[in-house]
């Protein structure tokens, strides 16, 4: 992308190896929501610099040079965040809150690309038998994982989900490691009930109703979704706010709700080396296998059909992760 809404797909140089630095060759990349907020221009500018190149959830494999066989190499995912490691917040582990914002796919050269130049601290392994497929959602589950982690969830909570789409459905799927007693989700599309169902939801809904729960995660990222969000939640309840509405949004809260009801109100900004740690560990042990999330794929010469399947999904079909192959490997 030149800028918001000039894209297209063009041949560039390959990337010099430098220094401290690891060649790889990317071979699947997913696309979400957030990616079509950074071809719209709706993102905050302090979180984007054009001209880019997308991809951000992605999996590949590290090789020496242009001419390393594909098949050979070891099967990595990168933090996409890139910490100085030296401000306040990297010391106390906030990787997330790096005082320099720097991150592949948002500021610098993102996935969607034959090779990809990243910083060898932030490539993490991964076994030879964990699937690509699995593999390439490790970003968004970090997200998902880091704001669950922080979140008071009890066994037995009963937990809400306002969102249907990728992230909310890997909402619902790393929820049940938290025992809870139930997990609805209010979706908006009839036709994402059974792929909710398939990732650990008990009751889906198109509906607001009366319920209130203990746990509510937002993850639809839209001002309605948060509105209903606040007030699904029980008396002691917290709401954690996950999706990433268009900057300047607002809502409106009445806040002697808020204190009568003794709320707690969670935001959660991406993912810490200390969530994705875990949840490559996760991966490893083959605890988690969240690929069947994935309902949709293109080639990548087939880039904008795959931008128009985000945008514009079959509201008779299920539609989880869009997702976009650089390499056989990938399937």
């Amino acid at each position: 992308m030149h800028s918001p809404g000039v894209i297209g797909l063009e041949e560039v140089s390959v990337p010099t190896i430098l220094d401290g630095q690891v060649l790889i060759r990317p071979i699947a990349s997913g696309l979400c929501g957030t990616d079509l907020e950074l071809i719209d221009g709706t993102i905050d500018e302090a979180y984007v610099r054009y001209p880019l190149t997308l991809g951000h959830e992605w999996v590949g494999r590290r090789c020496d040079s242009v001419n390393s066989e594909l098949a050979d190499g070891e099967l990595v995912v990168v933090e996409g965040i890139i910490p100085c490691g030296e401000c306040g917040e990297c010391q106390r582990g906030a990787t997330n809150r790096c005082a320099v914002y720097d991150e592949i796919g948002f500021t610098r050269a993102g996935a969607i690309a034959t090779y990809i130049l990243v910083p060898e601290h932030l490539v993490h392994s991964l076994s030879s038998d964990v699937a690509p497929r699995d593999a390439v959602l490790t970003e968004p589950m970090a997200v998902v994982w880091r704001a669950l982690r922080r979140a008071p969830i009890a066994p037995g909570a009963r937990c809400l989900v306002v969102g249907d789409g990728t992230v909310g459905l890997l909402c619902a799927y790393l929820l049940q490691r938290f025992n809870p007693e139930s997990i609805t989700m209010l979706g908006v599309r009839p036709a994402q009930a059974a792929l909710a169902h398939r990732a650990g939801v008990t009751e889906f809904t198109t509906s607001v109703s009366d319920d209130r729960y203990d746990v509510v995660v937002e993850a639809a990222g839209q001002k309605v979704a948060v509105e209903n969000a606040v007030s699904s939640a029980d008396r002691g309840g917290t709401v954690v706010l996950l999706g990433l509405p268009a900057h300047g949004t607002k809502i409106e809260v009445a806040p002697d709700d808020l204190v009568n009801n003794d709320l707690t109100i969670q935001g959660s900004f991406s993912y810490t080396r200390s969530s994705w740690n875990e949840i490559v560990g996760l991966l490893n042990e083959k605890v988690l296998r969240p690929s069947f999330l994935i309902t949709h794929e293109f080639t990548l010469d087939q880039w904008s059909d795959a931008i128009l399947t985000l945008r514009t999904p079959d509201e008779t079909q299920p539609r989880g992760k869009v997702l976009i192959t650089l390499d056989e490997a990938a399937k």
